[in-house]
């Protein structure tokens, strides 16, 4: 394993980009970055804070961005294009982790209340599905605390991390788009589940916030292997490299005795990573 960059705030959002190498937000600093293999980082956006999650737009011009509302950033410092609005019901807090299908529907976990709430209240989000045309509608409900969402290889199951519950819930995804029911798929003891990708063989490669590292389920829901890193707050994971055959681990600064502890690492895999869909939705 080899760390690649370090000195940030909370970094989440990991996504792959072919030309830039790892795309990263810092959440509590502001601003989105890219670093490659050999370590060489740039800056994507200077300011935005709270950027919790990202996706590729089909159009290659720019990101599907979380925060406040979902919103789509031009690399080119245009003007930012508003995808969904801030929900009318969570007090202003926003939105975390995003994915898209292989439709280009975006799916976008909503916070019920601030991740960071010294004394939570227990107040729950919703997943909200953003059609290609821009249409948006929850689709799940009661979600104490949302963050990491994957699709099997098949795309019929989306995974989805509630932190707060220590649970990867699964559901079942119907062609429209709509979801069935969640299930408690997987748990965690220690560590909280957080950002989690999908490789080739349907393994799930959870990030473990306060349990220093990766822990990486079947796809039977049973935990298989542990990946560790010199950190607590390990928040969040991506397949990268041109095969998608290296792992991108991302953590926050907590427990790591500096407010700019936050740092990437990358290790090679065995298997490959599944690639993420671009979100397709049209830009007004």
């Amino acid at each position: 394993m080899e760390q690649l960059a370090t000195g940030y705030g909370l970094i989440e959002g990991p996504v792959w980009d072919d030309q830039r190498g790892l795309l990263f937000s810092d959440v509590t600093f502001g601003g989105v970055f890219a670093v490659t293999g050999q370590g060489a980082v740039s800056t994507v956006f200077e300011h935005r804070r709270g950027i919790g999650g990202m996706t590729q737009h089909v159009s290659g011009q720019g990101l599907v961005v979380s925060g406040r509302n979902i919103a789509f950033k031009p690399f080119d410092d245009g003007p930012t294009v508003e995808i969904l609005g801030q929900p009318d019901t969570n007090g202003g807090v926003g939105f975390n982790d995003i994915t898209a299908d292989n439709h280009g529907r975006i799916y976008a976990g909503e916070l019920g209340e601030s991740p960071f709430a010294d004394a939570p209240t227990g107040r729950a989000g919703r997943l909200w599905c953003i059609e290609p045309d821009g249409a948006a509608r929850v689709v799940a409900e009661d979600v104490l605390l949302t963050n990491g969402l994957a699709f099997s290889p098949d795309d019929r199951v989306l995974y989805h991390s509630d932190s707060r519950r220590n649970a990867v819930m699964a559901y079942d995804v119907f062609e429209d788009g709509s979801l069935g029911p969640k299930r408690e798929w997987a748990t965690t003891t220690d560590g909280a589940p957080d950002g989690l990708v999908v490789s080739e063989d349907g393994a799930v490669w959870v990030a473990l916030a306060g349990g220093s590292g990766v822990a990486v389920f079947g796809a039977d829901g049973k935990e298989k292997r542990r990946i560790t890193i010199p950190a607590p707050m390990c928040t969040s994971v991506c397949f990268g490299g041109p095969d998608l055959r290296q792992l991108y681990i991302v953590s926050g600064s907590e427990g790591a005795g500096t407010d700019r502890g936050g740092a990437v690492w990358v290790i090679d895999t065995e298997v490959a990573g599944l690639p993420v869909a671009p979100a397709t939705t049209v830009l007004a």
